[in-house]
């Protein structure tokens, strides 16, 4: 493999990868927001993504539970700069 394919000794490569970098931290509290918004405009019973479970009641249910989903799955980031302290 080339210089140029792996990255290595190439200082191009370093701007668009601190921009993916911080890109990265966006998505979790992104989700998140989301989550809250949809969840205040009642956004559960337009399209239930979960089945009706008696167990996940009326906050776990259709588009903030997808978001809250999405939000905890796009964490690891945010793990890597914590653990990093």
């Amino acid at each position: 493999m080339s210089d140029i394919h792996s990255g290595i000794g190439s200082a191009e490569n370093a701007a668009p990868r601190g921009i993916a970098d911080w890109l990265c931290l966006a998505a979790a509290p992104t989700f998140a927001l989301m989550a809250l918004l949809s969840r205040l405009q009642g956004g559960d019973t337009a399209m239930p993504c979960m089945g009706a479970s008696p167990l996940a009641g009326p906050i776990l249910t259709g588009m903030p539970a997808m978001y809250l989903l999405m939000s905890a799955f796009h964490l690891a980031p945010w793990l890597r700069v914590i653990s990093r302290r």
